[in-house]
């Protein structure tokens, strides 16, 4: 397990811990606790804890500067979905579009076998054609999954 991986955990524990669903950290002081650079907190904030993996990130600069990690609450699935679709307009990158199955995954609006065809429908290999093309074409099969989703779950 890397110290990524680590620094990951241990966020997601309190957030899960805290019942507002909304921490504050001071950048520092993890890094001084996981005894790693500054730098490597921003990495896991920036990579793990994304929009697309249902998190709001805000954070103030200077002496009394921190960094707010939210976890993003919906009504149901019918607006978790309608959110998504927002996230993906006009284009998307292969990770982030997996990142967004994998939430879906998570919520259990889709089963394991579903996320799987998801993410070969809309990986680089079957999409093979130049950027940004290929990222506009991942948005618009994403976003038609996602309708169909949308209005089967309800």
């Amino acid at each position: 397990m890397s110290i990524s991986d680590i620094i990951e955990q241990y966020l997601k524990k309190i957030l899960q811990d805290n019942e507002k669903k909304t921490i504050e950290i001071r950048r520092s002081e993890i890094a001084d606790q996981f005894q790693c650079v500054p730098s490597q907190i921003n990495y896991v904030i920036n990579t793990r804890f994304t929009m697309e993996k249902g998190y709001m990130i805000e954070s103030k600069r200077g002496g009394g500067g921190y960094i707010r990690i939210s976890r993003v609450q919906h009504q149901d699935h019918y607006e978790l979905i309608n959110h998504l679709t927002k996230l993906i307009k006009p284009q998307i990158a292969q990770q982030s579009a997996e990142d967004i199955v994998e939430r879906l995954h998570e919520k259990k609006i889709i089963t394991k076998r579903e996320k799987k065809i998801m993410i070969a429908a809309i990986d680089r290999e079957v999409l093979a054609i130049a950027l940004p093309e290929r990222d506009q074409l991942r948005s618009r099969i994403l976003i038609m999954m996602l309708n169909t989703l949308k209005y089967t779950e309800r």
